[in-house]
């Protein structure tokens, strides 16, 4: 996880692939969805008493006006040294 595409695709003739079906107009979030929503669905109406469904409401924003800032997490001095904690994010900025 957290892999550039080039490298999680290992050759040339799958990474263009990968480009080619992210750049298709024709392909939607909601088509590549729709299978998993219908499974849900029916998985839900063949269940006899309550469903419980867990929902994450966690919301990220990115924008920033320093960029290099992106990411840093906590930033704490011990006997003078700056200690920065960071987490990657999945995408690079254009």
């Amino acid at each position: 996880m957290g892999q550039s595409i080039p490298l999680v695709c290992q050759d040339w003739a799958n990474t263009k692939a990968a480009y080619r079906f992210f750049s298709n107009v024709g392909v939607s979030e909601a088509d590549i969805l729709a299978g998993h929503f219908e499974s849900t669905r029916d998985r839900s109406a063949a269940t006899e008493g309550l469903v419980v469904v867990l929902h994450d409401t966690t919301e990220f924003s990115y924008q920033s006006e320093k960029s290099e800032a992106v990411g840093i997490t906590k930033s704490s001095t011990v006997d003078g040294i700056r200690r920065v904690a960071s987490h990657r994010t999945l995408f690079a900025a254009s």
